[in-house]
Formats: C-alpha cells, sequence, structure tokens
C-alpha cells in the first residue's frame, strides 16, 4: 500500500510539474509574439483614398482683402493633372478667376485674357491682353502686379516675374519683379 501511495504521490507530482511547465512555455510563447510584433498595428483606413484624391495639390493664391485692401493667400486645393501642362498659366487663370472667399476681392481687371505664360530661366513671363491695364491707381498696379508675382514665385522654379502687354514690354510695366514682403 505504501508503494502504490508512492506512486499515486509521484504521478500527481509529475502531472503538477508538467501543468507548470506547460503554463510557464505558454507564458514565454506569449510574450516573445508580443515583443516581436512590437508596437506596430494593422490600419485599416475609413474609406479607400481615391484616385482624384492622390491627384490633389495645394496651391497658394494671393488676393485683395476686401477691408484693408492688403493682400492675403488663399490657399486653393486643385487637381494636379491641371498644372501639368502648363503651372504658371493655370495659376493666373486662377487669379482671374477670383477667389472663393468673400473676405477677398480679385485684383486683375476684368477682361483680362493670358495670352500665354512661359519659363524662361527662373523668370515667368506674362503676357496678358491690354485690359490688364484697366486699373484704377497706382496702388492696385502694384497690388495686382504683387498678387501675380507673389502667387507664381510660389513654384520653386520661379524667381521672378516679367509683365508684357500683347508680347511687347510696356512702360506701364517695364521691370521684372520679385516677390514683395
Amino acid at each position: 500500500m505504501k508503494k502504490n501511495r508512492k506512486k499515486i504521490i509521484a504521478i500527481i507530482t509529475l502531472i503538477i510539474i508538467i501543468i507548470i511547465a506547460f503554463f510557464i512555455f505558454q507564458n514565454v510563447s506569449i510574450e516573445k509574439q508580443e515583443e516581436n510584433s512590437g508596437s506596430y498595428q494593422d490600419y485599416t483606413p475609413q474609406e479607400e483614398i481615391s484616385e482624384e484624391q492622390l491627384r490633389q495639390t495645394k496651391v497658394v493664391l494671393y488676393f485683395a482683402n476686401t477691408e484693408t485692401g492688403e493682400l492675403e493667400t488663399e490657399i486653393r486645393i486643385v487637381d494636379a493633372n491641371t498644372l501639368l501642362k502648363n503651372p504658371y498659366q493655370e495659376l493666373i487663370a486662377l487669379l482671374i478667376k477670383g477667389p472663393q472667399s468673400t473676405n477677398l476681392n480679385k485684383l486683375i481687371p476684368d477682361g483680362t485674357n493670358v495670352n500665354d505664360v512661359k519659363l524662361e530661366g527662373s523668370c515667368a513671363v506674362v503676357n496678358v491682353s491690354n485690359e490688364f491695364l484697366n486699373y484704377e491707381n497706382d496702388d492696385q498696379k502694384l497690388k495686382t502686379i504683387n498678387s501675380i508675382v507673389n502667387t507664381l514665385v510660389n513654384l520653386k522654379e520661379v524667381d521672378s516675374v516679367k509683365i508684357l502687354i500683347n508680347g511687347e514690354e510696356n512702360e506701364k510695366c517695364p521691370d521684372i519683379y520679385t516677390k514683395s514682403k
């Protein structure tokens, strides 16, 4: 009987040791999995990003504040594909269209057409129609020019802007302009 009792105790002890070893092994295995996964978690976006959203980019346009008359920026989100062919001409077209904000006014006179805008070195040459000269005073002229210049020099390849009227230099816009402060 003592022999049977010793055998039962030995078997129970062996079973307890196996159970303890099993739990220790499981715990070590779980800790290693957590270490290997680190703090990374799978991210599932709430909605897929569309092709159109991938093509969107921001541009900075300059318009006059309706209250102060000073130049202010308007950030516009546009389809980057529209900027591929001639970004300079597209930016001028956005200035002619005018701001989206009611707190801003466009500066380029109504009826102004863009004949061409091209890059010569780091100078954007803007060729516009005669209507561009229909500004009210020298202050409006300066703000209109600065609106164009500040908008275009936001592009990294543009350092200055020259404005031509129907393809020719004009005494009212004789200089090459750089960004105003």
